[in-house]
Formats: structure tokens, C-alpha cells, sequence
């Protein structure tokens, strides 16, 4: 029988059939070993009795013996009393085929013309050689039971045997003067002998029988029914039957089971109901989310439709201002004073155009309206724009600006406006960043075939690492000095560039990577890819239409990580 087999009988199978089959094979080996054991023991008894009664008849056929030989010696008188004595005394079993006396030298004697068995000679050297007590030959074909057993000189024997007056003839004491055979016919022992294997092995079979009848109702009626009866209340309550219980009236484990089970029964429905009630409060308080979701859902979107029309309404009066301050400038009949004023003008409202365009930007991408225009620029010309028009900035600090790409750098397909956007968002915090006598860097590099890398590097003030991964975030700035609040303005500016940065990377199909060291400068890497792909279908390349995705802005605003 294979494993697989094996298994499937024993370890895949009903516990009533596993438990049969094991009790009926532990009962067959059990009961088939002790009956074994039972009839061994019965043989060697019979073996014993048979040795036994050979010792008596040798010691009964040598004093038999001796009595019919030594009748001459015996008064007249008493010999016809010796006479009957020995007929009584040698009965069947003392048959001259069955017992036996061979002398020492039996070959040298008159003995060689008894007839003699091959058996004989290797008794005779066991005997007188081996130094055995005994020996026994059995005959498997004659059926046939041989027993030797020496015949020792004493000091009685001597009387006759030395004088050579009868043989065999001994010289002294404790000598082996012989051996005596003694022959038993096995056919009737062996008869009973199977006999009684056959009746111990029917009594093994109606035992084990009825042994297996007995396993099988105690299996059947004490341990598999009240197991069926936890199974059917089982299923009958996977049916939605909850008021069923087990009922097993047994005394013992199986009852306390039933108990346990009954008890998780009414636990189980009490933890169903109390779930039921907590679903029926879970669902009002999902409602009321739900609910709370949709009001600041509206709520956003009017603070966006909000921002959007003040800010491209503040956007109006302040270009006024800004025009009419140029106008100004150009007038000879101003004061040195006047001409201050008009500079802090110009320059407060500059800085006020770029606090509002941010803004709306930022209403734009929360609103889902940021559009992208793809042209084809070179990227040469736009570098060289931007860090030219940063260059007085950053003389003003004595900080050293310079960028370096390579001329042959390819002609790219993407939002020429945006790009320009992100370049000199990155530029202007470097630039507020870095403090005197620092070094700022614009590196442009291919990626791979698709993609470039913008690098803007500067030895500034560094980004704690613990901030990091939200310097990203709207209105965060960071921190001078460790230890100090993320949200206090140590530096001018609202702390929208870097959110507005990494949400126009996004919409460009590329992400924005940081690596900052706290005291030693940031290095900030943009990478996008060479040619526009609108992977969104509401994102055209040529701004035909409008990209609605507030929440995802917002959720990727929640998540962003500095890199």
C-alpha cells in the first residue's frame, strides 16, 4: 500500500473508521501476539514433559536391565519373584525399539549388530565430547522424538563392570560407560499440538471479533454520536437556526463540550447583536460623514472659486499701481525721498503680484483648471533666461550663481511657462536661503531617452531631516535652528513655492527629489520628461480643456515626502 493511499485511509477518512481501524489492528496485533506467545509456551511445556518422561524411562529400563541380567546371581528363590517383577515393570514403553542402551565403544562390541542410527554417533560425541547432560534429535521426516542422556559409572557399577563379568567394562569412577536412547512417535503430540494451535487460533479470530464489535459501538454510541449531534447543531446554526443548542446527557467530557459549546453559542449571538447595533451606529455615523464630506467638498470648492476672483481681482488694481509707479519713475521734478517711496512702492507691490499669482495658481490646481501648454523651447535659452534675471539677486548677497548645460541638449515638447515657474521658484528660495559668500548651481542632464533632471543646488542653511517630509507642504518654511517652530517666518515669503513646485512636476508627468544635509546646503532635482504625455485624457497638451483632480491634489499634498 503506498503513503498516498495510506494517508487517505487513515488520515483523511471519518473519525468512526480511523477509530475502527486502528482498534481492530491494535486488538489482531495484540491478541495475535499473546496466543502466539500462549502456544510457545504450551510447546515448550510439551518439550519438558517429553524430556521428563525420557529420564523416567531410561532410570525405570536400567533397573529392568540390570534385573534380567544379573538373575543369575539372585538367590533361586526369589528369581521367579525377579521374574514377574520385570514383566510388571516393562510394559509397551519399554519396547526394545524405543529404549536403548549404547555403549561407549559400541563399534568394538557385540553392539555393532543392533542397528544404529547416524544420530547415534553425533549423541555419543556431544555426550562424550561436548560434555552435555543431555540431547535431543528430532526427526522431521519419521516424526520421531530421540532422547540421550549418559549413563556415568558409580561406585555400585563398579561391582560388576570391572571384573568384566558384564558390558561394558569401566575402570573407574564418574567414567561414561554409555548412553541410553529413549524414541517417542511425535505423530499423535504433533496431532494434539496442532489441534490445540488450531483452537487458539479460532479463538483468536471469534475474540478479535468480537473485540471489534465491541470498539465498534463503544466508537459508534460513545464517542462519534455526541460528536454527529455538535456537528448537526453546528450546521443547523451556519443555516441561521441560532436557537439551537447541544444537548448531550452523557456525565462526562462530552458533556461538559456540549456546555462550552452551548455557552459560545450565547456569547456569539450576544457579540452578533451588539455588532448589529454597532453597524446600525457605524451606518448614521458614515451618513453624517458622508454628509460633512459633500459640506466641506462645497465649502472648498467656493473658497477656491473665491481665491480665484480675488485674487484676479486684487491682480487688477495692483497692475494699475504698478503702472502707474513706472509712470512715476520716469518723472525729473521727484525728490530723493519721493523716489524712495516709489521704489518701496514698486517693490512691495511686486512682491504682493507674486503673493496673489501664487495663490491663484494654487486656487487653479485645488479647482482642477492648471492647464499645460506643450510647445517646443530649448532649454538652453530658458536656463540662461532665468538665472540671468536672478544674477543681480544674488549679487546683492555676493553669492556665486552659475549653471552649466550642454549645448546640444535636445529641443524639448513641454509647458515652456511652467518649467520657467518651477526654475525660478527654486532659484529665488536658494538665493533667500543661502546666506553671503555661498555658491548656488543649475545643472541640466539627460536621465535616460526619455527623461531629464533640473538641478538647482546651493551650500545654504540645509532642511532639518525630520522636516523633510513636509517642506512640501502649503505655507511650511524651513527652520533656521533645530528646535525651532516649522511655522514661524524666519525668512520672507508665504512658503507656497515649493508646494506650488512639486504640484506643477506633478502635472508635467515628472516629481521633484530632495537631498538636504541641516548647515550644509540642499539639492533640489526636478525631473520630467523630455515630451509631454497626457496620460490623462482630461489634461490636454495644448490646454483645451481643464483637469479636475482638487482631492487628488490635496491627497498628494497630504502624502508628498521631501526627496
Amino acid at each position: 500500500m503506498s503513503y498516498r493511499r495510506f494517508k487517505k485511509l487513515l488520515g483523511e477518512t471519518s473519525l468512526e473508521r480511523k477509530c475502527r481501524l486502528m482498534f481492530a489492528g491494535a486488538l489482531l496485533l495484540l491478541i495475535g501476539a499473546s496466543f502466539w506467545v500462549y502456544a510457545r509456551l504450551n510447546q515448550r511445556v510439551v518439550e519438558e514433559q517429553q524430556r521428563d518422561l525420557a529420564q523416567v524411562l531410561i532410570a525405570q529400563n536400567l533397573t529392568v536391565t540390570h534385573w534380567e541380567k544379573t538373575q543369575s546371581l539372585i538367590d533361586p528363590e526369589t528369581i521367579e519373584i525377579v521374574t514377574d517383577l520385570s514383566r510388571t515393570l516393562k510394559p509397551d514403553d519399554l519396547a526394545e525399539e524405543k529404549w536403548r542402551f549404547i555403549p561407549q565403544d559400541y563399534e568394538n562390541s557385540d553392539a555393532t549388530r543392533r542397528p544404529t542410527e547416524t544420530y547415534d554417533h553425533d549423541a555419543l560425541k556431544k555426550l562424550l565430547y561436548g560434555g552435555e547432560k543431555y540431547w535431543v534429535y528430532v526427526d522431521p521426516e519419521e516424526q520421531s522424538y530421540h532422547y540421550y542422556e549418559p549413563i556415568i559409572a558409580k561406585e555400585n557399577c563398579l561391582l560388576c563392570h570391572r571384573d568384566r563379568q558384564f558390558e561394558p567394562q569401566i575402570s573407574e569412577l564418574d567414567e561414561m560407560m554409555g548412553m541410553a536412547r529413549i524414541t517417542f512417535d511425535l505423530k499423535k503430540t504433533q496431532h494434539d499440538i496442532d489441534r490445540n494451535n488450531a483452537i487458539l487460533t479460532v479463538m483468536a479470530i471469534v475474540t478479535a471479533v468480537l473485540g471489534m464489535g465491541i470498539a465498534y459501538l463503544i466508537v459508534r454510541y460513545v464517542i462519534v454520536k455526541p460528536v454527529m449531534h455538535l456537528k448537526d447543531v453546528s450546521d443547523a446554526i451556519a443555516q441561521g437556526e441560532l436557537d439551537q443548542r447541544a444537548d448531550i446527557q452523557t456525565g462526562d467530557e462530552f458533556q461538559e463540550l456540549s456546555h462550552a459549546f452551548n455557552r459560545m453559542l450565547r456569547h456569539l449571538v450576544s457579540t452578533q447583536e451588539e455588532l448589529r447595533q454597532t453597524n446600525v451606529s457605524m451606518d448614521h455615523k458614515v451618513d453624517e460623514l458622508a454628509q460633512a464630506n459633500l459640506r466641506l467638498h462645497d465649502m472648498n470648492q467656493i473658497k477656491n472659486e473665491f481665491l480665484a476672483t480675488m485674487s484676479h481681482e486684487l491682480r487688477t488694481p495692483l497692475n494699475s499701481i504698478l503702472g502707474f509707479s513706472d509712470v512715476l519713475t520716469v518723472s525729473e521734478n521727484l525728490t530723493d525721498k519721493q523716489k524712495k517711496y516709489l521704489r518701496n512702492i514698486q517693490s512691495s507691490g511686486k512682491n504682493l503680484l507674486v503673493l496673489i499669482n501664487d495663490i491663484l495658481d494654487l486656487a487653479k490646481m485645488d479647482a482642477g483648471r492648471m492647464e499645460v501648454h506643450s510647445v517646443e523651447f530649448s532649454m538652453v535659452d530658458l536656463v540662461e533666461r532665468q538665472v540671468l534675471s536672478m544674477k543681480p539677486l544674488a549679487e546683492k548677497k555676493n553669492i556665486d550663481l552659475s549653471w552649466e548645460i550642454d549645448e546640444n541638449f535636445p529641443i524639448l515638447n513641454q509647458d515652456a511657462g511652467k518649467i520657467e515657474q518651477i526654475l525660478s521658484n527654486l532659484l529665488s528660495n536658494a538665493v533667500k536661503f543661502t546666506p553671503e559668500g555661498g555658491r548656488i548651481r543649475v545643472d541640466v542632464s539627460t536621465f535616460d531617452e526619455d527623461l531629464f533632471d533640473l538641478v538647482v543646488a546651493d551650500s545654504g542653511i540645509g532642511i532639518p531631516l525630520e522636516d523633510q517630509s513636509i517642506i512640501f507642504e502649503k505655507f511650511r518654511q524651513g527652520r533656521s535652528q533645530v528646535g525651532s517652530d516649522l511655522t514661524t517666518r524666519e525668512f520672507e515669503g508665504t512658503g507656497l513655492g515649493l508646494s506650488i513646485v512639486k504640484e506643477l512636476c506633478r502635472l508635467l508627468g515628472g516629481q521633484v527629489l530632495l537631498e538636504s544635509e541641516f548647515g550644509k546646503g540642499s539639492t533640489f532635482t526636478v525631473r520630467l520628461p523630455l515630451n509631454f504625455v497626457c496620460l490623462n485624457p482630461q489634461i490636454p497638451s495644448n490646454g483645451m480643456s481643464s483637469m479636475h483632480s482638487s482631492s487628488s491634489f490635496s491627497q498628494t499634498l497630504g502624502r508628498s515626502r521631501a526627496t
